[in-house]
């Protein structure tokens, strides 16, 4: 088992990363909303009260990968390079990718599982008022399968 590197016999700390080297991260992360049909069609139609549901959730997720060391206490703040988030619709989903970039000494898995998540539930921010029921309840929305699915580092990747 490995040994927990945020905690030891004095409490919590933030790792040590000052002696490593500088190297290109890259990590993907992506995550799923489940969604009435209908909405999906409000979505792509434009049709929804609130605006345009993608550009703001790109703006959003954007924003919280910049933001994640605020968010998550022991994270470091890292100098990113690049941030994508980009959509996929089906039926009744919308499928978010977050990919984050950076030459730093630790990865950028948690900016991108922050981005997905914000710009998942700034979708269903967006769409709520079409999504709830007669007793104003989500029956169908779910934020689901956020993972990562790509982790990189290294000095060849480009």
């Amino acid at each position: 088992m490995r040994e927990l590197t945020h905690v030891d016999e004095r409490g919590v700390k933030m790792v040590e990363i000052g002696h490593k080297d500088m190297v290109f991260r890259r990590a993907v992360a992506k995550g799923r909303i489940r969604l009435k049909p209908e909405t999906i069609r409000l979505i792509l139609e434009g049709k929804t009260k609130k605006g345009n549901v993608i550009a703001t959730a790109q703006i959003a997720g954007i924003l919280a990968v910049k933001k994640t060391s605020e968010l998550i206490p022991l994270c470091h703040p890292i100098p990113l390079t690049g941030v994508d988030i980009s959509f996929e619709f089906g039926e009744d989903y919308v499928e978010a990718v977050c990919e984050v970039r950076a030459y730093y000494k630790t990865g950028v898995e948690m900016e991108a599982l922050t981005g997905v998540t914000v710009a998942l539930l700034t979708i269903w921010d967006m769409v709520k008022a079409v999504e709830k029921d007669e007793r104003g309840q989500y029956p169908n929305t779910r934020i689901e399968g956020i993972e990562v699915i790509v982790k990189e580092k290294g000095e060849d990747i480009p």
